[in-house]
Formats: structure tokens, sequence, C-alpha cells
């Protein structure tokens, strides 16, 4: 029997998903282990945001399962995935724009034991010592992700490549060891990106990372293997450069030079 190490953090078993007669997604398995940043890309209505919202819970799939092996836990609904030790972020930012940078994050950390941010808001018994220490917590990721400064602003007072950041630090706050990101490349310019990009990095050394995305320059640098969606199948898994070299990825996503 596997050791906890050597399961895989995710793990999508021969998944296929209909909506109504329509086939979205067909017989996809794929897998992300700790330490590892796994790119899943594909032309525009390939599946891949199917396929996350299956591994996030959002959808059901019609046949197939969900694994995440380490939790020994299987097709997590949104709600269990936190107390799972798996967070996600979601296309766009999804701050709440009426709480300060540092309280979106201090959000995160809501599945910690003691009520921690929900009993310090309501000043429960027990509740605003756990509410300081999470206080200390959030100050400290937005610390670690070089945006401390911004703690004290509105999320419409700050630039949207540090909004993806904060999304990114209210994510962490559950001490994941799995981190879902969907298309974080959106909307950043080169040197947000450059930025970005060096984050998910330091974040293989505690986790692994499922990244979709549609930024091929963003993405190839930053995988050690990449999924490849097509019609909602499979068609290649690989490293960037086995992937890069695919003639169906070729003829399907990345085009052919004349």
């Amino acid at each position: 029997m596997a050791s906890p190490s050597e399961l895989p953090a995710l793990a999508l078993e021969h998944v296929s998903v209909h909506f109504e007669g329509i086939r979205a997604l067909r017989d996809v398995s794929f897998t992300v282990s700790s330490g590892e940043i796994v790119g899943m890309i594909g032309p525009n209505g390939a599946g891949k945001t199917t396929a996350f919202n299956v591994a996030c819970g959002f959808v059901k799939p019609s046949e197939g399962r969900v694994l995440f092996p380490v939790k020994n836990r299987t097709n997590l609904k949104p709600n269990q995935l936190a107390k799972a030790g798996v967070a996600r972020t979601l296309q766009g930012v999804g701050l709440f724009p009426h709480c300060t940078v540092l309280e979106n994050v201090m959000a995160g950390g809501h599945v910690r034991a003691n009520g921690g941010f929900v009993s310090g808001f309501l000043s429960l018994p027990g509740g605003v010592r756990s509410e300081r220490v999470l206080r200390n917590d959030a100050m400290a990721m937005l610390e670690r992700l070089g945006i401390s400064r911004m703690a004290m602003r509105l999320p419409s007072a700050i630039p949207y490549g540090i909004a993806k950041k904060v999304s990114v630090a209210r994510a962490l706050m559950c001490e994941p060891t799995l981190l879902l990101l969907d298309e974080p490349a959106s909307g950043l310019d080169e040197a947000e990106l450059d930025d970005f990009g060096s984050l998910i990095t330091q974040l293989r050394s505690t986790m692994g990372v499922l990244l979709v995305e549609h930024d091929m320059e963003f993405v190839m640098p930053l995988v050690d293997r990449l999924v490849v969606l097509n019609f909602g199948e499979v068609i290649a898994t690989g490293t960037p450069k086995e992937v890069r070299d695919n003639e169906a990825v070729i003829a399907a996503y990345l085009g052919v030079d004349e």
C-alpha cells in the first residue's frame, strides 16, 4: 500500500460529463501529485472549465469519480474542499467588496477550529483570541506574498494584479495540500504575469497545483506536466516539450507554422 507521501493529491478516473445529452467530457483521467504543478490546456470549448468544476465539486460526474487519495475522499462538494486540504481560486478574483484586503484573507481561515473569523466577528466566547491569531496569520500571509502594504485597503482601491494575489492568499489560509487555479493569468500585464508565475512556482514546495489556463506562454515555463483537452477528451499528456511537439496538439490548439 502506498504511503501518504506517495499518493497523488488529486486523481480524476475515467470522468465523463453529459449535460442534457451533450457530452462535455469523455473518459478524462489524470493526477496531480504533491510538489507538482500540472497545467490543463486546450482550445475554447475543450472542456477545461467543466473538468475544473468537476474537481471542485460544482459538477457531478455522469461517469467516473474524483479522488483525493491522501484524505481518502471521493467526489467532494464545494463546501467540503477546505477541510480536506483543497483550496481553489476561480476566474476573476471574487473578493468581498466591503471587506478590507486583510479581512478577505482572514475569511479564508473560516475552516479552522475554535471559530476564528466568524466567532471573533460575533464576539463569541473564545472567538476574540482565535480572531487575533487568525488576523496575525492573515497578515503574515500577505507579507509572504509581498502585499502587506495593501492590508487595510478595500478591493476597489487596489490594482487587479494585487487582487489576484489576495485571492490566492485567501485560498492559502486553509493550509491546502492541493491548490486549484482557474485562469490566474487572465487580465494581468507582462510584469504581473512574471510576478504571479514566480508565486505559483514557490507553492510547489508544500502542495500540488492544478493550473487551468489558455495562455500558453505563461503556462509552459511553470508546469511539470500538461494535460491537453480537445472536445472533452484528453488528447495528450506529458512534459511541456512533449506536448509542444505532439502533432495532435499542434493541430488542435497550437497551430501549424506555414
